[in-house]
């Protein structure tokens, strides 16, 4: 996919963090069927920011976001949304904070075939019984590009528009992060290149903090910053990357595995 010419940011991004993990650790099994998927990983998300994850299969990215979206359990150490500690919250309270706090884009799109594309949107917020913020909603429409399409239902929807009904979702009742899991794996380039495009303006425009997980070099190069994860350890980041700037550290990497 190309990617598109960056805007110039209207919003100055703050520096404090949307999200962190301290000394997270995730264990799965027990004696000869133990697994250690996150070992000791301490990372920040900054507010207002796009932050992209890349390791190779089996590295902990997935799991590092389902640790940070609770989603998943800590075996050991910290994982904060904003000043909340997630360990020790109850099921009911964990799900009120994912719904309050935090949005989801997922590679299969998961919307609700009868429903259309702005009840689709709307949806989290009318299971909330909370009434839509009409204003921030049209800007929402208006930035995904989906002002001519709110009455259809899915299936009279492309992949691409499908997606940016998903992105449209998950920015409808403002969260404090959006975790973004393989959004472009479903999609041609074109439409994964106009979703990448929708994430990074929400960052810029609407002052969304984004943190996606992505195997994909030119999805990496749409972040402010992409962190790299290997055997569950944090090994390296880049700041303002570009796609080959991001292959030439995954090549370094794989090479240093070689020779190790």
């Amino acid at each position: 996919m190309s990617q598109a010419a960056a805007p110039a940011p209207v919003h100055s991004p703050a520096t404090d963090a949307a999200a962190r993990a301290t000394g997270l650790s995730k264990v799965y099994g027990t004696g000869e069927t133990r697994v250690v998927a996150l070992d000791s990983v301490t990372v920040e998300f900054g507010r207002s920011r796009f932050t992209a994850i890349m390791g190779p299969s089996g590295s902990g990215k997935s799991t590092l976001m389902h640790c940070m979206a609770g989603l998943d359990s800590v075996t050991a150490g910290s994982a904060r949304i904003g000043d909340t500690e997630l360990a020790g919250l109850s099921d009911h309270h964990l799900t009120r904070l994912r719904r309050d706090k935090i949005g989801f884009v997922f590679q299969a799109f998961n919307l609700l075939p009868t429903l259309t594309a702005y009840e689709n949107i709307t949806l989290p917020l009318a299971i909330a019984d909370r009434r839509p913020d009409q204003d921030w909603v049209d800007t929402v429409v208006r930035t995904v590009g989906l002002s001519g399409r709110l009455e259809h239902r899915p299936s009279q929807l492309s992949g691409g528009q499908q997606q940016r009904v998903a992105v449209a979702r998950a920015l409808a009742s403002r969260p404090e992060i959006i975790f973004a899991d393989e959004p472009t794996g479903n999609l041609d380039s074109r439409s994964g290149a106009e979703v990448l495009g929708f994430l990074r303006q929400s960052v810029w425009e609407l002052g969304q903090t984004v943190v996606m997980v992505t195997h994909d070099p030119v999805a990496a190069a749409y972040a402010d910053r992409v962190v790299f994860l290997a055997d569950g350890r944090l090994t390296d980041e880049l700041l303002a990357p570009t796609a080959e700037g991001v292959l030439d550290r995954m090549r370094l990497f794989d090479a240093k595995n070689r020779t190790s």
